[in-house]
């Protein structure tokens, strides 16, 4: 189990470097996926338990310590997203990657939004036309690149030895 969240937690930092740095480099924010939603995608999909739940609440906690949103927003968005994945590996025989890309574009908006309901009140939410097209983008770009995150964390669990599926409960 500790290999597991070592895994996942050198992910999460250069996850979240990688969304508070890109920004700065280029000029389109909604080019920069949502990597957090992916790794906690994978999570709820590939492995159970309490552990990981908690490591998912942690990667949206670090998510809040970092984009200055009021603390426990995200953190609350990741661990429904991670929730509502494990849901979804219970009740399917097989979660590809095509199914976890699937869940990526979904939930990348609802988390966006959730979080911004948190923050600012869900009254603020009828305003938010400027910002979907933004959200629809980042969506698209989150879903085109989670199989390629999901083979990379597949590839470094086989390299660190742990299996690439845990099983299910």
């Amino acid at each position: 189990m500790l290999r597991l969240l070592l895994l996942y937690a050198g992910f999460a930092i250069l996850a979240l470097a990688i969304e508070t740095a890109v920004p700065h480099l280029v000029p389109i924010r909604a080019i920069v996926p949502n990597l957090i939603v992916i790794l906690a995608v994978d999570l709820g999909l590939r492995h159970h338990g309490v552990p990981a739940a908690l490591m998912a609440f942690a990667m949206g906690y670090a998510t809040d310590a970092l984009s200055g949103a009021q603390f426990g927003s995200e953190a609350f968005m990741i661990t429904l997203v991670y929730l509502a994945s494990y849901e979804i590996s219970l009740r399917l025989m097989v979660t590809s990657a095509a199914i976890g890309a699937m869940i990526v574009l979904l939930a990348t908006p609802i988390t966006a939004l959730g979080a911004l309901a948190l923050s600012v009140g869900a009254a603020e939410l009828g305003r938010i036309g400027p910002i979907l097209p933004w959200l629809v983008a980042q969506s698209v770009v989150s879903a085109l690149v989670a199989p390629v995150v999901f083979a990379l964390l597949t590839r470094t669990k086989r390299l660190i030895g742990l299996p690439a599926h845990a099983a299910r409960e």
